[in-house]
Formats: C-alpha cells, sequence, structure tokens
C-alpha cells in the first residue's frame, strides 16, 4: 500500500516527497479532479493526501470517495499556512456522521 499527495504548495509537496511520498502539485479544480482520479484508480495507493485548500475545492468528489469502502483513504492535511478549519470542526464531523451532539 502506498500513500500518494496531492498539494497546491511546493513545500509541502517537497515535504512530503522528502519523507518517501509520491505526489502531484496542482492548483486548478480540473487539475485537482484529474489527480484524485489517477490516484484511486491506482491500485497500490491506499492513502491519498491532500490540502485543505484542495479538498475544499472538490467537496463532492471526496466525499463520494470516502463513502465507497473499495477506494482509498483521502486524509486532509493544512499547509505550510497552518489549519483552515474552524475549531469545532470534529465535533461538527461527528455531528453530521452519526447525529450526535457531544
Amino acid at each position: 500500500m502506498k500513500f500518494f499527495a496531492i498539494s497546491d504548495n511546493v513545500d509541502t509537496i517537497t515535504g512530503l516527497r522528502l519523507a518517501g511520498i509520491k505526489g502531484i502539485l496542482v492548483h486548478e479544480k480540473a487539475e485537482v479532479i484529474q489527480a484524485l482520479e489517477k490516484a484511486v484508480e491506482d491500485v497500490n495507493v491506499g492513502i491519498i493526501i491532500m490540502t485543505e485548500l484542495l479538498a475544499e475545492m472538490v467537496q463532492e468528489e471526496v466525499k463520494e470517495i470516502r463513502l465507497d469502502a473499495t477506494k482509498p483513504i483521502i486524509t486532509v492535511i493544512p499547509d505550510r499556512h497552518g489549519e483552515r478549519r474552524r475549531p469545532d470542526y470534529i465535533t461538527n464531523y461527528i455531528k453530521e456522521s452519526i447525529g450526535l451532539k457531544i
């Protein structure tokens, strides 16, 4: 199982490459979708790492992939500029996922 990174930031992709993770640098929505499709089609890719800005750009596509149990796992990371999520992100995610307020 391999990792694959999709980033909009040169520093992030360089750091991940130094850790042995292959990836691609993209900026436009069409490029992000194409990179995501390529990573999903690769049977060797088990985990896709995306920066937050790109994940926000293709929210629906990421959601569809996450709902399909046969697809790779998608994890979203902050880039060098820091986290873009709201402070109560995890609480809201749980509430949306299972309908339970914590």
